[in-house]
């Protein structure tokens, strides 16, 4: 089958990389290969880059930008007979990572030539799809802040985890997986379809991407003694072995709690009240990796 490929462009993404995105992809991509370049300008108006997608017949789409603009056309993608492909620009990479998909633009894009597909879940979360975490507590109040930062990457991100941390306090909750209850105060749940939120930092080491199964990692409140060995827990993928960390695992997940929180999926953060129903969506989605 002939391949066609649109490479979808969030314009921003590439500017940490010091590279002109458009350029790179014509200097480094087969010409003998058919594709488009679809250029996501405006922020606050993805539909007319669904619609470009969804009428061009394309077997694999490409998202180059970091984790939300991989969410976006993933979220177009699946459930179709187009594939979803990662050219990543982004401080996570976390669905790219998570697929062993080099970080190396070069490598990446000699991936999309190839074009092998696998399948993998998804999940919702309310109404929206996710492909890595979703989760509500510390990382989701983290991903409100950093949202709302001027700069991006991986040192502003930590910066804002310390500023953030010694102020916060962890809620109380009531988690029903599978029917089963859990209540208690957590300083964060994630909710992992992948193991990672990114940069290799793993919640769930035990999550599978095609296993029609959903990880929850439920971080119980800790001193701040515990936090070099959670830290290196974190990193190491181990955090499951941890006394803090209760982990459990399901295919659908209602968290309850009192009033407003910020709530994240794949790194976007919204703000929710009362409660999130999230549920997987068993081999939803075709990944070129």
């Amino acid at each position: 089958m002939t391949q066609k490929i649109a490479f979808v462009i969030n314009p921003n993404a590439g500017v940490k990389k010091k590279i002109d995105i458009i350029e790179f992809i014509k200097t480094h991509f087969p010409r003998h290969i058919s594709y488009d370049l679809i250029v996501w300008k405006n922020k606050d108006d993805f539909e007319s880059v669904k619609q470009q997608i969804l009428s061009g017949n394309y077997n694999t789409v490409v998202a180059c930008g970091g984790d939300g603009t991989v969410n976006q056309v993933a979220s177009v993608v699946m459930n179709t007979n187009m594939a979803l492909g990662i050219f990543p620009l982004g401080s996570g990479n976390g669905l790219a990572r998570s697929n062993r998909i080099p970080l190396d633009l070069k490598q990446a894009l000699q991936i999309i030539e190839r074009g092998t597909v696998k399948q993998m879940d998804g999940a919702m979360i309310n109404q929206y799809p996710f492909f890595c975490t979703a989760g509500v507590g510390f990382d989701a109040h983290i991903a409100n802040e950093f949202a709302a930062s001027t700069k991006r990457g991986f040192v502003t991100y930590f910066k804002t985890t310390v500023k953030e941390f010694f102020g916060y306090t962890p809620n109380q909750y009531k988690i029903t997986i599978d029917g089963k209850i859990i209540e208690t105060k957590a300083f964060l749940i994630t909710v992992a379809n992948a193991g990672q939120w990114g940069n290799d930092v793993y919640i769930a080491p035990e999550a599978e991407l095609s296993d029609g199964i959903l990880n929850v990692s439920i971080l119980k409140p800790f001193s701040h003694f515990a936090i070099p060995m959670i830290g290196i827990k974190l990193f190491s993928k181990k955090i499951h072995t941890s006394i803090n960390l209760q982990s459990e695992k399901g295919k659908q997940i209602d968290i309850e709690f009192n009033g407003e929180l910020p709530v994240h999926f794949d790194g976007e953060p919204i703000r929710v009240s009362d409660k999130i129903s999230i549920k997987i969506m068993p081999l939803a989605l075709k990944i070129v990796s």
